[in-house]
């Protein structure tokens, strides 16, 4: 007669000899939409880019140059010869360029970065803009 702990052991051994027979497969990885959205929310809270980049409008024409600081300040040489600078930073997905006085901060909506890193970026009016960042 079998007591339990007999047949615990046998059950355990027939198990483990079964497994061995097989190759287990590694498992797949496969990244959830929970983690694309938090490495996506990661990256808007890193802020913006820091670089040189050229702005254009929809015809092409020079808006302005463009100049994102590591530190969350830019800096804009616009076509028509003024100077803006301020804090850029990331609001609710949002690049916002809070320029220093008394103006009021401008947020864009940015597309997908093209292979060039160059990208759209639409204002809360609709317009929209490319930005291409700019040769070194």
């Amino acid at each position: 007669m079998f007591t339990s702990s007999r047949f615990l052991f046998l059950s355990a051994a027939a198990l483990a000899l079964a497994a061995c027979g097989k190759k287990e497969e590694a498992p797949v990885a496969v990244q959830s939409d929970a983690v694309v959205a938090t490495d996506a929310a990661a990256a808007s809270a890193a802020g913006p880019t820091p670089g040189v980049y050229e702005v254009t409008d929809a015809a092409g024409k020079k808006v302005s140059t463009t100049t994102i600081n590591a530190g969350g300040t830019y800096a804009q040489d616009m076509a028509d010869g003024h100077r803006e600078a301020g804090i850029v930073k990331m609001v609710d997905g949002k690049t916002c360029f809070d320029p220093s006085g008394k103006a009021e901060p401008e947020c864009y909506t940015d597309s997908a970065r093209a292979a060039d890193g160059s990208f759209t970026a639409t204002d809360s009016k609709g317009g929209v803009v490319t930005v291409r960042p700019k040769a070194k």
